[in-house]
């Protein structure tokens, strides 16, 4: 039996390829204590140059300076210098943890170690399950792989989407006891209100008890002083007749003495007395009202696991994105302009804006607090602005009749007008410059495409030569792209959006929906797009937002309590800035799912 296993085991290790020499990895995970934070490799020799080239013959890794150093250190050997990115990729095989000077190049299953021929021939593994070392190896590669892969695509989403939720429920949980602790408050004023009509009551009962006896007393009053001034004429009378020396006037005296011996009734008035109502601490809590005790109930199983999207391939459409049942706003940012005008999203941390004088403001998002400012070279206010691609600043002069770009803080004029005054600007996905203008007459109104400072497009008649836009010489225009590179513009002349394809042609004219919030007139301010190519629309005066698919047919609006929106812009989460024009606030808004 002993014979047996031994000659299967020769046979077993004969097979296995014994010349690999050089570690079985990819370049990518090769790394040492001499490697950057950025997996950067540096030479064996000299340990301070970048990996240029390898030694296949002694595995080791050089600049290109240590080249000549290595080559002359063993002249027996036969060098073989490749470029570091064509070295072989083969296995070193491990050394036994019990015979130090053997490699192991078998793999026990059952005790889960490497091992050595010497191990295998001294029975310690015996009818143990044995595999080659690479094959093991590669299982074990691919169990860990499969389980970086769910870790990625499965629990670590997921645990974003549990984190996110947790959040969201904190944020509810603010504006819900925000909303208990109002509710508290206004009870109270209720009660304090009922408290103080049931005060004026009985005070007005007072008054009233108190004329009523007044009065009582004052008549009580009036006849005795009438009965005071019959007696003192009656003194009178009577010293006038005793000082007299007319006998008659003495024998006419009658006595009225006994009329005013029987004196008046004492009237004596009984306040009434108010009996206070005793209301312990405990009884007057029971009376006003008591909250019940809050708690928070683990569920062991309340979520579920969630599979990362993978990235969309080029020319893919993007994951769909539902509209949200109640839009969320998310941030609330205090710009201090005297008007807010525009909105421009430099990446999902900060975003630019511009109102009614000569300074651009860069805001952090969620910090909301004023990062840069940026002057117009000119000096001059109201300025239109855009973020290109490389994320730098653009934006319009129109008095100056320039377009700008702001790159490290230096502002560049890129176009110069001379019968035409810049309005509105966007960047494309191409890197061009969309600029909406009108002409110095105030009469004409065009969009034109610019390569840099060259212009390559004219927009400007429909098909019939007719004119596309109608000229507006006192507000700042708006046009944007949409993903599918439709062209579009809020046309607050006419009161409507036009959009033109790519070439110009003329696609539709979106006037309003007909259920307009206020019934107000649609007013088309501030426009830009999402991932979904939906249209988002600033209507000012119904106080909203339209959104419209890319064909113009309207889906719903955004209000969430906004007043006068202006300009609008998007962030690659598809997150909706709005800048309030009066009250100087971007409010971020969360519309989609």
């Amino acid at each position: 039996m002993h014979c047996c296993y031994q000659r299967i085991l020769t046979e077993t290790i004969n097979n296995i390829q014994v010349d690999y020499t050089v570690i079985r990895t990819s370049p990518s995970l090769i790394m040492n204590s001499r490697t950057s934070a950025q997996d950067v490799i540096r030479c064996d020799l000299c340990e301070t140059a970048v990996v240029q080239m390898h030694c296949d013959t002694c595995l080791v890794n050089l600049c290109k300076a240590c080249v000549g150093e290595h080559a002359s250190t063993d002249p027996s050997k036969p060098h073989k210098i490749v470029d570091f990115k064509d070295r072989k990729f083969t296995t070193i095989y491990p050394n036994c943890r019990s015979h130090n000077k053997e490699k192991c190049k078998m793999y026990c299953k059952q005790c889960n170690i490497p091992v050595c021929i010497n191990c295998l021939e001294s029975n310690q593994h015996l009818s143990h399950e044995l595999s080659k070392f690479l094959q093991a190896l590669d299982e074990k590669k691919d169990m860990i792989i499969k389980e970086r892969n769910e870790l990625n695509d499965t629990i670590y989403p997921t645990y974003q989407d549990i984190a996110s939720d947790v959040q969201k429920r904190m944020r509810y949980l603010e504006k819900d006891y925000g909303d208990l602790a109002t509710a508290i408050k206004k009870h109270g004023d209720d009660l304090h209100r009922e408290v103080d009509k049931l005060v004026e009551k009985l005070k007005a009962e007072v008054d009233e008890m108190k004329n009523m006896q007044l009065q009582t007393l004052q008549k009580h009053l009036d006849e005795i002083n009438k009965s005071v001034s019959e007696i003192k004429n009656e003194i009178d009378s009577i010293d006038v007749a005793v000082d007299s020396n007319d006998i008659s006037k003495l024998f006419s005296f009658t006595s009225v003495m006994n009329r005013h011996k029987d004196l008046p009734g004492k009237i004596v008035p009984n306040l009434p007395k108010f009996a206070f109502g005793r209301i312990q601490g405990e009884e007057l809590g029971k009376l006003f009202g008591s909250l019940s005790s809050s708690s928070s109930t683990l569920y062991k199983h309340g979520y579920r696991m969630t599979t990362r999207q993978k990235s969309p391939e080029t020319g893919s459409s993007p994951p769909i994105k539902q509209l949200l049942d109640e839009p969320e706003i998310a941030t609330t940012i205090e710009t201090g302009y005297g008007y807010l005008y525009n909105v421009a999203c430099l990446n999902d941390e900060d975003i630019w804006t511009s109102g009614e004088d000569r300074t651009m403001k860069l805001f952090s998002i969620n910090q909301g607090s004023l990062l840069q400012s940026i002057t117009t070279k000119s000096g001059n206010a109201k300025s239109n602005i855009a973020v290109t691609k490389g994320g730098d600043l653009v934006y319009t002069d129109t008095n100056d009749r320039t377009v700008n770009i702001v790159k490290n803080e230096k502002i560049e004029e890129v176009i110069r007008l001379q019968e035409w005054r810049p309005k509105g600007v966007c960047s494309t996905s191409s890197g061009d410059l969309l600029v909406i203008m009108d002409s110095k007459d105030d009469k004409q109104t065009k969009v034109v495409r610019y390569s840099g400072s060259i212009e390559k497009q004219t927009i400007q008649f429909d098909d019939e030569g007719k004119p596309l836009y109608s000229p507006s010489y006192r507000y700042l225009r708006n046009v944007t792209e949409n993903k599918n590179l439709n062209i579009c513009v809020a046309d607050d002349g006419t009161g409507a959006v036009v959009v033109v394809n790519q070439a110009g042609k003329p696609r539709f004219r979106y006037t309003g929906h007909i259920s307009a919030l206020e019934n107000k007139p649609f007013y088309p301010r501030g426009i830009t797009t999402d991932s979904q190519s939906r249209i988002l629309i600033a209507d000012m005066n119904n106080d909203c937002v339209h959104i419209i698919d890319q064909d113009g047919q309207f889906l719903r609006y955004i209000d969430c309590g906004l007043t006068e929106p202006w300009g609008l812009c998007t962030d690659t989460n598809d997150n909706l800035f709005v800048a309030q024009w009066e009250n100087k606030q971007v409010k971020k808004i969360k519309y989609l799912t």
